[in-house]
């Protein structure tokens, strides 16, 4: 995977973890949703400036667009959510227990 390619895959995964649509991402970079879509297509590349954008509306640093991430911490951090959500409904359904609402 060359560096264009890391690049285009940390935007859709932070775009879509933010639940930011093409269109909306368009909007926050003041530009048309057609470029963000040739950039996720590997048509067009931006500039630095315009790389910068994107950054701030999705809220990361501009690196984090360019560091590869490997399928050890993309599954860590699966298996991280997963227990959590785990241990915040089994606290759920003990204070409701508690209350005897369930």
């Amino acid at each position: 995977m060359d560096l264009q390619d890391v690049f285009i895959s940390n935007l859709k995964r932070f775009r879509k973890e933010q639940h930011i649509t093409q269109e909306k991402l368009a909007e926050l970079c003041d530009t048309e949703t057609s470029y963000i879509g040739q950039i996720e297509t590997k048509k067009r590349f931006p500039s630095l400036t315009f790389i910068e954008k994107i950054a701030s509306a999705i809220n990361i640093q501009p690196y984090l667009l360019f560091k590869p991430i490997d399928n050890f911490e993309v599954n860590k951090n699966h298996d991280m959510q997963k227990e959590l959500i785990e241990t915040i409904t089994n606290d759920i359904s003990e204070i409701l227990r508690k209350f005897e609402m369930i």
